[in-house]
C-alpha cells in the first residue's frame, strides 16, 4: 500500500518562521533576492541560511503553481 503524503510538510518543514526574512532585510534585499545571492555565494553564509534559502526557494516555486 503505498504511504500517505503529509499534508502539513510545510508547516514541519519552518522551524524558525520569519527568520530568514528578517537576514533579508537586514540584508537589503527581498527574500527571493537574498535567497539567490545566498545560492550563488553559499560559502559566504551558514548551512542554516542556505537551508533556509533552498526552502525559500521551493515555496515560491509552488506559490507560483497555484
Amino acid at each position: 500500500m503505498a504511504a500517505k503524503k503529509d499534508k502539513k510538510w510545510i508547516k514541519k518543514a519552518i522551524k524558525r518562521p520569519g527568520a530568514f526574512t528578517a537576514k533579508a532585510k537586514k540584508a537589503g534585499k527581498s527574500v527571493a533576492g537574498f535567497a539567490a545571492a545566498v545560492s550563488k555565494n553559499p560559502k559566504k553564509y551558514s548551512p542554516l541560511t542556505r537551508k533556509q534559502a533552498a526552502l525559500a526557494k521551493t515555496l515560491r516555486k509552488i506559490n507560483k503553481k497555484k
